[in-house]
């Protein structure tokens, strides 16, 4: 029997976790460090799982740690274990989603403080007949080209340039041949394997609380978000 959709929303949620996150120093998979005392992993998905569309949400997870992170999350939320590199575990999440559900998003656990209004929008976008689509914000520095010996080779028009976040929505049978097709290349996002399929693959305005923490400072910083500093209570 087709599993139907939740009532509430017509949205599947993919969360891969899996990553060490060597960046972050010493401490466990990156999804799993605290942030003002939970896990990153918990907050992203308890921010997800606010957005109206959302009805369901796989993660995931390090091999290791399967049964503590489904002890963590809510109930109802699919935890996998997950792959050797990111575009395996998205995969392995990927397979794990209900039938029925036309729209899957794609969110780092890194972007643990995402709001739940830019699920929505993202999703709405992809509702509205756009394949694939990414939050993006402008780049504010100035932006070299530097050679191999240190020298800089020139300098980047930042007017064109965007930075892109999670999460990143698309049309599952958009985002399954992409990842069917797939080579051993390293992509950072799925929208880069959407990309190589030619693809479309459209923009809305990002969120300065959907910063990637990758670093012990970034860490800090959203630390500062969560109590309340540049609208980051929300």
């Amino acid at each position: 029997m087709t599993a139907q959709p939740d009532p509430r929303g017509d949205v599947a949620v993919l969360v891969p976790a899996a990553g060490i996150g060597a960046r972050l120093g010493a401490g466990g998979p990156k999804a799993l460090r605290e942030l003002a005392g939970v896990p990153l992993l918990v907050h992203a998905v308890r921010r997800v799982l606010a957005a109206p569309s959302v009805a369901t949400v796989v993660v995931a997870a390090p091999v290791s740690s399967v049964d503590d992170v489904r002890a963590m999350l809510p109930p109802g939320v699919t935890v996998v274990p997950g792959g050797a590199v990111r575009q395996e575990s998205v995969a392995l999440a990927l397979a794990a989603v209900p039938d029925g559900y036309d729209i899957v998003l794609v969110h780092d656990a890194a972007r643990a403080l995402a709001p739940p209004e830019l699920c929505e929008q993202v999703a709405a976008a992809v509702r509205g007949g756009h394949p694939a689509v990414v939050p993006v914000l402008p780049v504010v520095d100035t932006i070299k080209e530097v050679g191999a010996s240190g020298t800089v080779v020139g300098t980047v028009d930042r007017s064109v340039l965007r930075t892109v976040q999670t999460p990143q929505g698309f049309r599952r049978s958009v985002l399954v041949a992409a990842h069917a097709a797939r080579t051993s290349d390293p992509m950072t996002d799925d929208a880069a394997l959407v990309e190589k399929l030619g693809v479309p693959v459209h923009t809305v305005p990002g969120d300065p609380l959907a910063l990637k923490i990758t670093t012990p400072l970034d860490l800090e910083i959203a630390a500062l978000m969560l109590r309340g500093r540049w609208g980051g209570g929300r």
